[in-house]
């Protein structure tokens, strides 16, 4: 967020939280991006902060219990308050569990994938209305196509791109294979090392698709300890999310920090998997 939405952003989750019976008199910045994520004390709950027009925050937060409900590791909206969202100055606001991160941080891979297990098999007995994986490659296309939203993007990066996308969702088809519920990005950040073991957060990503997708958020050593995945679509999966993700940091206005020095990496990868 800018420095002026998050100051608003931050005041609008302290009086929320204040008017719920909550004790908060500060907040630090868990993370910043699309929402704003605070630790807010002394009360000690996180509190997730998105405007109004870019959230689907009671998705997020029915889903979440009904994930916990049905075993999954998924951190859950804070017991002291009930669980929905709140408006004010055109934020709306919910209110999560705040875990104390233990060490190392980011959990073995054996765990990793123990626990993208679980959370998947609970997601195969949920139905719920989601968008496909594909959604996201036709976004990719759009940004590729209009010139005015990627304006940075160089004319062969923006065909290495395309052409990429077009390969690796002709082998996904061709590979076919059960489709799912899934997290969307299960990557490091979207998992919290709590005392409990690892517990997954954010879940307006949601997709459908193949579990090989999900796998490709995360770190590759992952994927060793997941029971079943078809390795040819996991290397697809792969290739096409990177393709996806470095598109994503040419948009105009894009504000991942460091999103340009990633992207001009991301495209040397990409290049050197055409060249291998």
């Amino acid at each position: 967020m800018q420095v002026s939405e998050a100051r608003r952003a931050v005041a609008a989750a302290l009086s929320i939280a204040s008017s719920l019976g909550l004790t908060a008199d500060d907040a630090i910045v868990l993370n910043d991006s699309n929402k704003l994520s605070l630790r807010l004390g002394p009360c000690d709950v996180v509190a997730r902060v998105a405007p109004v027009a870019q959230q689907v925050s009671q998705f997020e937060v029915d889903l979440a219990l009904r994930l916990a409900a049905a075993g999954c590791p998924v951190a859950v909206p804070d017991r002291r308050v009930e669980p929905g969202v709140h408006e004010r100055d055109g934020f709306v606001v919910t209110f999560w569990t705040y875990h104390e991160p233990v060490t190392p941080q980011e959990p073995e891979p054996a765990d990793y994938a123990h626990a993208l297990a679980r959370l998947h098999a609970g997601m195969r007995t949920l139905d719920v209305p989601t968008p496909h994986f594909t959604d996201r490659i036709a976004y990719a296309r759009e940004l590729l196509a209009d010139r005015d939203r990627t304006p940075e993007l160089g004319e062969a990066d923006r065909e290495l791109l395309a052409g990429t996308l077009r390969r690796m969702t002709r082998v996904i088809a061709e590979r076919g294979g059960p489709e799912q519920l899934l997290h969307g990005e299960p990557h490091p950040g979207n998992l919290l090392a709590a005392g409990e073991g690892p517990l997954f957060i954010d879940f307006e990503t949601c997709v459908r698709g193949p579990v090989e997708f999900d796998l490709a958020h995360a770190p590759e050593e992952v994927a060793a300890h997941y029971p079943g995945v078809d390795q040819d679509l996991l290397g697809a999966c792969r290739l096409l999310v990177l393709a996806i993700i470095t598109t994503w940091r040419w948009q105009r206005g894009d504000q991942l920090p460091d999103g340009r020095r990633l992207a001009a990496e991301w495209l040397g990868r990409i290049r050197a998997s055409q060249a291998s």
